[in-house]
């Protein structure tokens, strides 16, 4: 490690950088020198702080950088070794969801696209099933220099992301109760879709029947089961809740309110099999809004946040690290379906 040392002297005179930028410089210009590879383990804490004369947490967030960067692993009780070659990489975010929905795929598009070339994204996907995010928060752990994670909301998984550093964690998507330190980008489910519901109350009212379709054991938000019962009483409508859409039962007057695409897509091809026309014949309202929405038979309204400002305060935030306390109210996208 003789050369590893030498270019660390050697940028001890580089006035502008501190400590840990010198450490962490040197290392990146040996690996461009081709002197350590991938799977050479690096000089100890303590062999540093012997051969340097820097103080250990000086060295320890030198290598904590680079861990970020996934240019160092560690490995426990062995030490330091490098992981990748590739010195132009910024950091190594993890971005943990709940599936690859329409919407999501939107919001990951946006995210990959703000941050750029040089940060290098891990998509995980957990269905809302707690062993399944345990199991990917156990194989992720100290591999990545930021952590965006859309989780469960319970509050066993509170304590396990108490165990990712504030700096290093994002929560997005789903609120959950955490310590003021952490940061967060949330939808608002219950008051924002209430409101957006009484925007169309005129157009609700030209429809016989409001049928919500809400599975209890999917990740559907409680909020909007909540607003949708309470609009229905406050406002005489009537309406009732359905775990899902069966095939072929369309019936004409009735407004149909999904969550989940699946019944969505099975509504429209009923329609269009039985000739009916969407927004007179039926009336068609979604969560969750996305460009094929925006399309199809001339345009389904929804209610939504905003992804892309989700996705782009997002990418901030990795890039800054400045704390965000964000709670972003659904949107209102009325088109010809009511």
């Amino acid at each position: 490690m003789k050369i590893l040392f030498d270019k660390i002297n050697e940028l001890k005179n580089v006035k502008p950088l501190t400590k840990h930028e010198r450490l962490v410089n040197a290392i990146i210009n040996v690996i461009e020198a081709k002197e350590l590879k991938k799977g050479d383990r690096l000089p100890s804490i303590n062999k540093m702080v012997a051969n340097v004369g820097y103080a250990r947490k000086t060295i320890v967030r030198a290598y904590e950088e680079l861990k970020g960067r996934g240019i160092v692993e560690s490995k426990n009780f062995k030490g330091y070794y490098i992981a990748d070659v590739n010195t132009g990489t910024k950091l190594r975010v993890a971005l943990v969801l709940y599936a690859f929905h329409s919407f999501q795929e939107e919001f990951y598009n946006t995210f990959r696209e703000e941050l750029g070339k040089k940060y290098i994204i891990n998509v995980f996907f957990h269905h809302n099933n707690i062993d399944v995010f345990k199991d990917i928060l156990t194989r992720i752990s100290g591999r990545y220099g930021m952590y965006v994670i859309a989780p469960i909301q319970v509050p066993e998984i509170s304590n396990i992301l108490n165990t990712i550093p504030a700096e290093k964690l994002l929560i997005i998507d789903r609120y959950l109760s955490m310590p003021s330190n952490y940061s967060y980008i949330t939808q608002e489910f219950e008051n924002s879709t209430y409101n957006q519901l009484k925007n169309l109350l005129p157009a609700i009212k030209k429809y016989d029947e409001f049928i919500l379709f809400y599975r209890k054991d999917s990740d559907y938000p409680k909020g909007i089961l909540k607003a949708f019962s309470k609009f229905i009483k406050d406002f005489k409508i009537n309406g009732r809740v359905k775990e899902s859409y069966t095939k072929n039962s369309i019936e004409e007057g009735t407004l149909y309110f999904f969550i989940d695409d699946t019944n969505l897509w099975e509504v429209l091809r009923d329609t269009k099999r039985k000739g009916y026309e969407v927004g007179a014949d039926i009336g068609v309202l979604a969560h969750n809004d996305t460009t094929i929405k925006e399309i199809i038979f001339g345009g389904i309204t929804t209610i939504s946040t905003d992804f892309n400002k989700m996705a782009r305060e997002s990418a901030k935030y990795v890039k800054t690290g400045d704390q965000i306390h964000e709670i972003i109210s659904s949107e209102l996208f009325q088109r010809n379906s009511l």
